[in-house]
């Protein structure tokens, strides 16, 4: 079965000032090869600065490869054009950290979620009934519809991202650092309402992440980045219970806990395992 999203060798090099680090350019991403199956949940992990952000906007199109093949639906992603990208478009849709950033101070929420739809030519109507649908869908009030960004607490601001996003009913969600800056509860709450949407709309979701316990929260498989290069992958049990590479064993040794449920690494472990919450636990119930 061909996967819904393929990576083939992907590098991309940028270049650095004359002077800086002695050298000319940098690798941010260096001959990187994944996948995405269809319906699943990819995390891919790394520190900041390991090239995954900059890897996800290569999928997106927003930055183009030096070299490499972005496959989605089988089909040459970085060959696209006109109508056929505009499809691509629709299918494959990305979410950002910095909410601030990606909407316009001057758009109140429903112009915000409304956007795609507008890109696409949908008539106004069925543009209303997507719009209140899908603020249902990530449990923002009605009411909300007509408030400025600014006016939205930090949580609210991801909803409103995760509506814009799924608005046009993508098969693929690239979820760049998605709950990073907001408050523990919060980032519960919305990793919870992701895994919930994957599942109740068969929607594949390429979850990119420094932190682990968010990860085996939602994954079904683990990709490690370090330095441009993919160091490991495999399961959630596979890779957060015997992980093999040193720079995946330095990372959960900083992981946070979200919940004092057992995590993936401890079953993968088996039940003698688990131990004490310690200084990097933090006791949150799932909702």
């Amino acid at each position: 079965m061909i996967p819904l999203l393929e990576l083939r060798d992907v590098a991309l090099a940028f270049k650095v000032p004359r002077g800086v680090r002695g050298r000319e350019s940098l690798l941010a991403v260096d001959g990187v090869s994944l996948h995405v199956e269809d319906g699943e949940c990819l995390a891919l992990v790394g520190e900041s600065g390991s090239g995954k952000s900059t890897l996800a906007r290569i999928i997106a199109r927003l930055v183009a490869p030096d070299r490499g093949e972005v496959l989605f639906e089988g089909n040459d992603l970085l060959a696209l054009g006109g109508a056929d990208l505009r499809r691509v478009r629709r299918a494959l849709q990305i979410v950002f950290q910095d909410t601030f950033t990606v909407f316009s101070p001057r758009q109140r929420v429903r112009q915000i979620i409304e956007e795609p739809l507008v890109v696409q030519g949908l008539p106004p109507a069925t543009r209303g009934e997507c719009v209140r649908r899908w603020m249902g869908e990530v449990g923002l009030d009605q009411e909300l519809e007509s408030r400025y960004p600014h006016q939205l607490s930090g949580g609210e601001r991801q909803r409103v991202a995760l509506a814009r996003s799924l608005v046009l009913e993508p098969r693929l969600l690239i979820a760049d650092e998605p709950v990073a800056a907001l408050d523990l509860p919060v980032q519960v709450h919305i990793l919870d309402l992701l895994d919930r949407l994957r599942r109740d709309h068969g929607l594949a979701l390429l979850f990119i992440s420094h932190d682990l316990s968010a990860v085996e929260r939602i994954a079904d498989r683990v990709v490690v980045m370090n330095a441009g290069r993919l160091v490991e992958e495999g399961t959630v049990g596979e890779v957060l219970g015997r992980p093999k590479d040193p720079h995946t064993r330095a990372l959960l040794d900083a992981m946070p806990r979200l919940d004092p449920r057992p995590t993936a690494a401890q079953n993968a472990l088996g039940p003698d395992s688990s131990s004490p919450s310690g200084p990097n636990q933090v006791s949150i119930p799932r909702q």
